[in-house]
Protein backbone atom coordinates (compact mmCIF):
# COMPACT_ATOMS: atom_id res chain seq x y z
CA UNK A 1 0.00 0.00 0.00
CA UNK A 2 1.55 3.62 -0.82
CA UNK A 3 2.03 5.86 1.71
CA UNK A 4 1.44 9.76 1.35
CA UNK A 5 3.74 11.57 -0.95
CA UNK A 6 6.66 13.68 1.21
CA UNK A 7 7.10 17.29 0.34
CA UNK A 8 9.63 20.03 0.55
CA UNK A 9 7.73 21.13 3.12
CA UNK A 10 7.69 18.11 5.41
CA UNK A 11 10.96 17.52 4.94
CA UNK A 12 12.11 21.37 5.94
CA UNK A 13 9.64 19.75 8.93
CA UNK A 14 11.48 17.16 9.70
CA UNK A 15 14.86 18.50 9.44
CA UNK A 16 13.61 22.01 11.85
CA UNK A 17 12.18 18.81 14.27
CA UNK A 18 15.80 16.97 14.81
CA UNK A 19 18.19 20.02 14.62
CA UNK A 20 15.38 21.30 17.61
CA UNK A 21 15.96 18.12 19.78
CA UNK A 22 19.67 18.07 18.99
CA UNK A 23 20.76 21.58 20.06
CA UNK A 24 18.43 21.46 23.20
CA UNK A 25 20.38 18.32 23.97
CA UNK A 26 23.62 20.15 23.16
CA UNK A 27 22.25 23.07 25.56
CA UNK A 28 21.46 20.26 28.85
CA UNK A 29 24.17 17.65 28.48
CA UNK A 30 27.67 17.97 30.02
CA UNK A 31 28.70 14.57 28.15
CA UNK A 32 31.16 14.95 25.51
CA UNK A 33 29.69 11.34 24.24
CA UNK A 34 25.84 12.79 24.00
CA UNK A 35 27.41 16.09 22.36
CA UNK A 36 29.00 13.87 19.75
CA UNK A 37 25.56 12.13 18.91
CA UNK A 38 23.44 15.20 19.15
CA UNK A 39 26.37 16.90 16.72
CA UNK A 40 25.38 13.80 14.31
CA UNK A 41 21.92 14.31 14.47
CA UNK A 42 22.22 18.05 13.53
CA UNK A 43 24.71 16.82 10.62
CA UNK A 44 21.58 14.55 9.51
CA UNK A 45 19.06 17.48 9.93
CA UNK A 46 21.11 19.84 7.82
CA UNK A 47 21.17 16.88 5.05
CA UNK A 48 17.49 16.37 5.33
CA UNK A 49 17.34 20.57 5.08
CA UNK A 50 19.48 20.28 1.84
CA UNK A 51 17.18 17.77 0.03
CA UNK A 52 14.55 20.50 0.88
CA UNK A 53 16.08 22.90 -1.33
CA UNK A 54 17.49 24.79 1.06
CA UNK A 55 21.08 26.89 -0.25
CA UNK A 56 23.89 26.10 2.88
CA UNK A 57 25.56 22.74 2.66
CA UNK A 58 26.04 20.11 5.63
CA UNK A 59 29.01 21.75 7.21
CA UNK A 60 27.41 25.62 6.98
CA UNK A 61 23.88 24.77 7.92
CA UNK A 62 25.20 22.42 11.32
CA UNK A 63 27.96 25.69 11.51
CA UNK A 64 25.11 28.11 12.28
CA UNK A 65 22.92 25.78 14.14
CA UNK A 66 25.73 25.38 16.54
CA UNK A 67 25.83 29.53 17.37
CA UNK A 68 22.52 29.23 18.17
CA UNK A 69 22.90 26.33 21.15
CA UNK A 70 22.45 28.50 24.77
CA UNK A 71 23.18 26.74 27.82
CA UNK A 72 20.05 25.18 30.35
CA UNK A 73 16.85 26.32 29.79
CA UNK A 74 17.88 29.31 27.67
CA UNK A 75 19.04 27.07 25.02
CA UNK A 76 15.75 25.21 24.85
CA UNK A 77 15.04 25.30 21.21
CA UNK A 78 10.94 26.51 20.64
CA UNK A 79 9.71 28.22 17.93
CA UNK A 80 9.34 31.53 17.31
CA UNK A 81 6.63 33.75 17.90
CA UNK A 82 4.75 35.88 14.86
CA UNK A 83 1.27 38.35 15.55
CA UNK A 84 -0.82 38.42 12.62
CA UNK A 85 -3.65 40.95 12.27
CA UNK A 86 -7.06 40.71 10.42
CA UNK A 87 -8.12 44.14 9.74
CA UNK A 88 -11.63 44.67 8.52
CA UNK A 89 -13.03 47.65 6.75
CA UNK A 90 -16.90 49.22 7.22
CA UNK A 91 -17.47 47.26 3.75
CA UNK A 92 -15.87 43.96 5.13
CA UNK A 93 -13.10 44.09 3.00
CA UNK A 94 -9.40 43.21 4.42
CA UNK A 95 -6.33 44.79 4.91
CA UNK A 96 -3.56 43.16 3.24
CA UNK A 97 0.29 43.85 2.31
CA UNK A 98 2.66 42.69 -0.10
CA UNK A 99 6.01 41.20 1.23
CA UNK A 100 8.74 42.82 0.01
CA UNK A 101 11.02 39.91 0.34
CA UNK A 102 8.91 37.50 -1.41
CA UNK A 103 6.32 39.29 -3.62
CA UNK A 104 3.08 37.05 -1.32
CA UNK A 105 0.52 38.59 -0.23
CA UNK A 106 -0.61 38.12 3.03
CA UNK A 107 -2.25 39.87 6.69
CA UNK A 108 -0.25 42.30 8.61
CA UNK A 109 2.36 39.86 10.47
CA UNK A 110 5.56 40.58 12.33
CA UNK A 111 7.68 39.06 15.68
CA UNK A 112 6.47 39.34 18.72
CA UNK A 113 8.81 41.97 20.62
CA UNK A 114 9.62 42.02 24.67
CA UNK A 115 7.49 44.00 26.62
CA UNK A 116 4.48 44.28 24.15
CA UNK A 117 1.54 42.26 24.82
CA UNK A 118 0.57 40.04 21.68
CA UNK A 119 -2.56 42.53 21.00
CA UNK A 120 -0.34 45.65 21.53
CA UNK A 121 2.02 43.74 18.62
CA UNK A 122 -0.82 43.32 16.38
CA UNK A 123 -1.91 46.87 16.61
CA UNK A 124 1.84 48.23 16.05
CA UNK A 125 2.58 45.62 13.41
CA UNK A 126 -0.57 46.93 11.08
CA UNK A 127 0.43 51.03 12.07
CA UNK A 128 3.75 50.17 10.94
CA UNK A 129 3.02 48.06 7.52
CA UNK A 130 0.01 49.64 6.43
CA UNK A 131 -0.53 53.02 8.43
CA UNK A 132 -3.81 51.75 9.37
CA UNK A 133 -4.99 52.17 13.00
CA UNK A 134 -6.38 49.21 14.42
CA UNK A 135 -8.33 47.41 17.26
CA UNK A 136 -8.32 43.60 18.42
CA UNK A 137 -11.31 41.78 19.12
CA UNK A 138 -10.63 38.17 19.40
CA UNK A 139 -8.07 36.04 19.10
CA UNK A 140 -9.45 33.77 16.20
CA UNK A 141 -6.37 31.50 15.15
CA UNK A 142 -3.34 29.47 16.42
CA UNK A 143 -1.00 28.21 13.59
CA UNK A 144 1.94 26.22 12.90
CA UNK A 145 3.67 28.40 10.35
CA UNK A 146 6.02 25.44 9.10
CA UNK A 147 3.16 23.15 8.96
CA UNK A 148 1.05 25.99 6.67
CA UNK A 149 4.20 26.46 4.17
CA UNK A 150 3.91 30.41 5.69
CA UNK A 151 8.18 29.74 6.37
CA UNK A 152 10.90 28.34 6.28
CA UNK A 153 11.66 28.58 10.27
CA UNK A 154 9.55 27.42 12.80
CA UNK A 155 7.07 29.80 14.31
CA UNK A 156 3.79 29.56 15.81
CA UNK A 157 1.66 32.54 14.51
CA UNK A 158 -1.42 34.22 16.71
CA UNK A 159 -4.18 36.11 14.29
CA UNK A 160 -6.09 38.64 16.00
CA UNK A 161 -9.02 39.82 14.44
CA UNK A 162 -9.42 43.49 14.71
CA UNK A 163 -11.19 46.75 13.71
CA UNK A 164 -10.24 49.52 11.61
CA UNK A 165 -10.43 52.86 13.50
CA UNK A 166 -8.48 55.06 11.46
CA UNK A 167 -5.26 55.99 9.58
CA UNK A 168 -4.18 56.20 6.03
CA UNK A 169 -2.69 53.65 3.60
CA UNK A 170 1.25 53.58 3.73
CA UNK A 171 3.01 50.52 3.40
CA UNK A 172 6.37 50.24 5.03
CA UNK A 173 9.45 51.33 2.85
CA UNK A 174 11.62 48.25 3.37
CA UNK A 175 9.40 45.57 4.38
CA UNK A 176 6.25 46.08 1.96
CA UNK A 177 5.70 46.57 -1.63
CA UNK A 178 1.84 47.05 -1.49
CA UNK A 179 -0.75 47.26 0.72
CA UNK A 180 -4.40 47.53 0.03
CA UNK A 181 -7.70 46.72 1.09
CA UNK A 182 -9.46 43.19 -0.96
CA UNK A 183 -13.14 42.18 -1.24
CA UNK A 184 -13.23 38.19 -0.45
CA UNK A 185 -13.99 37.45 -4.76
CA UNK A 186 -11.56 39.86 -5.75
CA UNK A 187 -7.76 38.56 -3.49
CA UNK A 188 -4.54 39.16 -4.90
CA UNK A 189 -1.87 36.49 -5.77
CA UNK A 190 0.23 35.06 -4.52
CA UNK A 191 -1.80 34.77 -1.45
CA UNK A 192 -0.10 32.50 1.55
CA UNK A 193 -2.01 29.71 3.30
CA UNK A 194 -5.23 31.32 2.21
CA UNK A 195 -7.29 27.86 2.16
CA UNK A 196 -6.79 27.87 5.83
CA UNK A 197 -7.40 31.01 7.00
CA UNK A 198 -9.45 33.19 4.52
CA UNK A 199 -13.02 31.37 5.14
CA UNK A 200 -11.96 32.06 9.24
CA UNK A 201 -10.67 35.72 8.50
CA UNK A 202 -13.40 36.78 6.81
CA UNK A 203 -16.37 35.30 8.94
CA UNK A 204 -14.79 37.28 11.88
CA UNK A 205 -14.88 40.22 9.82
CA UNK A 206 -18.73 39.65 8.93
CA UNK A 207 -18.98 39.01 13.12
CA UNK A 208 -20.28 35.72 12.42
CA UNK A 209 -19.82 33.42 15.58
CA UNK A 210 -16.58 31.59 15.15
CA UNK A 211 -14.02 29.28 17.47
CA UNK A 212 -10.47 30.13 17.95
CA UNK A 213 -8.81 28.00 15.06
CA UNK A 214 -5.97 25.29 15.53
CA UNK A 215 -4.04 23.28 13.76
CA UNK A 216 -5.50 19.51 14.64
CA UNK A 217 -3.12 16.72 16.15
CA UNK A 218 -1.89 14.15 13.47
CA UNK A 219 -1.05 10.60 15.12
CA UNK A 220 1.96 10.86 14.84
CA UNK A 221 2.64 14.09 14.19
CA UNK A 222 5.55 13.69 12.17
CA UNK A 223 3.35 12.32 9.23
CA UNK A 224 2.29 14.62 5.99
CA UNK A 225 -0.80 15.94 6.16
CA UNK A 226 -4.11 14.13 4.28
CA UNK A 227 -3.78 15.60 1.01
Amino acid sequence: MDGPILSEADLLRWAEALSGIARTGLGFTQSIYERERFEEVLAVAADIRAAAGHPLDREAQVAEWMKQVGEGVPGYVTPKIAIGAVVGDETGRILLVQRADSGVWLYPTGWADVGYSAAEVAVKEVREETGVLCEPLRLIAVLDGLRLGFTRMPLYSLVFHCRKLGGELAAHPLECADVGWFAQDELPSPLAGHDRWGELAFRAIRGEPIEVHFDAPREPPWRPDPA
